[in-house]
């Protein structure tokens, strides 16, 4: 028998039962209320018609409580119509939380992309997102753009646990290296019907233009060779190798002493960014500094090591580096990016082909073109003069 739930009165006089009491709302769509005991506030629930399976999925839209009694139908009534909306839109049924579209995303991407990537967004979600648990159960059919704000201001500021920039704002190419994933991971979780609408946060996550401008920041050869002087003494080879390769620093910081072969002054690069590995035949005064670096270490040990023997992470070198910079009297901001950035400046000053500097340094023709492609001029204009001899 169907009944009227909208009236506060005709609620509390319903029989007291586990089978809820049922009120049409479409077709086939149901929403319910229950008591089963007279102290109980009531529980909502909401009942879809399933016409292609022919069943009737169910859900618990809890008991309202922080409303009014008056307001509480209102409010049922819109949880269940969203429901029943996602899925007509070919969403899926049960409780799917943000915490579970991050984890079966990090799966996705083990398939897709290998270990070291599904680390990475593995990591970042630990950090952000599911450090926050009452934000990591929501469930996506209950996200909403000013949830998704809320997120964003909170990991706008950086960590407040360690580290000489706590609770500043973060840049805007971070901030968008932490969102990237987040967002891939609620893409993945609408594309298998868990959620039918991007919504909450297809403008709300969008990445900010303009945040990866080129690195203006420059050290030359005697800047660097100052930063290497001052160097704490476990730090200074690691700001040498990072001074004379244009790798990224977590690339050379992984290295072990097996990756370097003295009789070929070549060095391996097992993984950099998800790329293939690759090798660099090293020139003596590159080699001399692995040389130095893995002479009587096990094969197995760090290249660089910390004074512990342990290798350099970014945690560690962020620190280590800006003392040896202040110590040097370098210009603000200087970091370890800036000596690739440096080292890559003047390889394409020196009129290496973009090509092979883009494999030597780990990353693509497009990326070199795009931060470096304007230092090509002065190379062009030699070319033409080259024409008139």
């Amino acid at each position: 028998m169907e009944v009227d739930l909208s009236k506060v009165s005709a609620r509390e006089s319903l029989e007291l039962r586990r089978e809820p009491h049922w009120m049409r709302l479409g077709t086939g769509n149901s929403l319910g209320f229950r008591r089963m005991t007279s102290a109980s506030e009531g529980t909502w629930i909401a009942r879809y018609w399933d016409a292609i399976q022919s069943k009737k999925p169910m859900k618990s839209l809890g008991e309202f409580r922080e409303l009014p009694k008056n307001q509480r139908f209102t409010a049922a009534k819109q949880e269940a119509e969203k429901w029943f909306l996602h899925l007509g839109r070919g969403g899926q049924t049960g409780v799917y939380t943000i915490a579970n579209a991050c984890k079966d995303y990090v799966k996705n991407v083990l398939t897709t992309k290998g270990r070291k990537a599904a680390d990475d967004a593995s990591a970042r979600f630990k950090n952000y997102v599911l450090d926050d648990q009452a934000f990591a159960n929501i469930e996506l059919t209950k996200l909403t753009p000013q949830i998704i704000e809320k997120w964003l201001e909170r990991v706008r500021l950086r960590p407040s646990t360690s580290g000489p920039n706590r609770g500043k704002l973060r840049s805007a190419s971070t901030l968008n290296r932490d969102v990237t994933p987040f967002r891939a991971a609620l893409n993945c979780a609408m594309e298998h019907g868990y959620i039918s609408t991007d919504f909450a946060w297809r403008n709300k996550l969008k990445p900010i233009k303009n945040a990866d401008t080129k690195r203006l920041l420059y050290l030359d050869k005697e800047q660097r060779k100052q930063l290497i002087n001052v160097s704490a003494p476990d730090l200074k080879l690691f700001v040498e190798g990072l001074c004379k390769l244009p790798l990224r620093p977590g690339a050379l910081a992984s290295l072990v002493v097996r990756d370097f072969d003295p009789r070929l002054n070549v060095i391996q690069i097992p993984d950099d960014k998800g790329k293939a590995s690759r090798q660099l035949e090293l020139p003596d005064s590159v080699a001399a500094i692995f040389l130095k670096a893995t002479k009587e270490q096990m094969p197995q040990a760090p290249v660089f090591r910390r004074e512990n023997g342990k290798a350099w992470n970014k945690d560690s070198w962020k620190v280590a580096i800006n003392d040896a910079v202040l110590a040097a009297g370098l210009p603000n901001g200087t970091t370890a990016y800036t000596l690739r950035h440096s080292t890559i400046t003047d390889l394409v000053h020196a009129g290496v082909d973009l090509l092979t500097v883009a494999q030597i340094s780990g990353t693509s023709v497009r990326m070199i073109e795009k931060h470096y492609g304007h230092l090509r001029s002065k190379v062009v204009k030699n070319a033409l003069e080259h024409l008139n001899d």
